[in-house]
């Protein structure tokens, strides 16, 4: 998709946000351009015309699980939805020079990874999937994209790593460290005793 500020609105129109479900937005996903006729809520999607000019209506995209973008994607509103959709369309990466701070965090805690490369790789990307390089391969925790004999680095926090490789949210990634809360709460009571009085449990 190599267009720049694609925002959550494009991503995931807002007459579909009524409900607080995390699936079932594959659909409605870039509804705007992927479809010729409007929808709504009561829409079988089934059964609208798609736009043949749109990427993903293309048959050698279709079933994408890497999202290729332009800079500032996922700009705008603060829209979860819009990462659900992506997610429940199928994508587990999306790939951009940039993106909206809001969307980056939504993505790793929903299981998208947000990928940041130079602008210049992310044009020899578009170059190799012009010129029919349709797969990558993308390694979390070694933070690469390879496509063919091509290598791209990026970075990720700690804990971005953590929501993405164990598929788990904020809640998760604190349990995660559970033995590091209960070591810390031991400690500050052997040091505090005088809070287990005030705040028993």
């Amino acid at each position: 998709m190599d267009r720049r500020n694609v925002d959550t609105d494009a991503i995931f129109p807002k007459q579909y946000g009524r409900s607080t479900a995390r699936s079932g937005y594959g659909p409605v996903l870039f509804d705007n351009w992927r479809y010729l006729d409007p929808g709504d809520l009561g829409s079988d999607h089934a059964l609208r015309r798609p736009n043949p000019d749109f990427v993903l209506n293309q048959p050698a995209l279709r079933g994408a699980t890497v999202l290729l973008a332009g800079d500032n994607f996922g700009c705008g509103s603060s829209r979860e939805h819009a990462v659900w959709a992506l997610r429940d369309y199928g994508f587990r990466a999306v790939v951009a020079p940039g993106f909206g701070d809001i969307f980056r965090g939504n993505c790793a805690l929903n299981g998208v990874a947000p990928i940041v490369l130079a602008q210049n790789d992310v044009r020899a990307l578009f170059d190799l999937a012009n010129a029919g390089v349709l797969t990558v391969a993308i390694d979390v925790h070694a933070g690469t994209v390879t496509a063919g004999p091509h290598v791209f680095r990026f970075a990720l926090t700690a804990r971005q790593r953590l929501l993405l490789t164990q598929d788990i949210d904020w809640i998760g990634a604190t349990l995660s460290h559970r033995e590091r809360i209960a070591a810390f709460e031991a400690e500050r009571l052997a040091r505090q005793p005088w809070l287990a009085r005030m705040f028993p449990s």
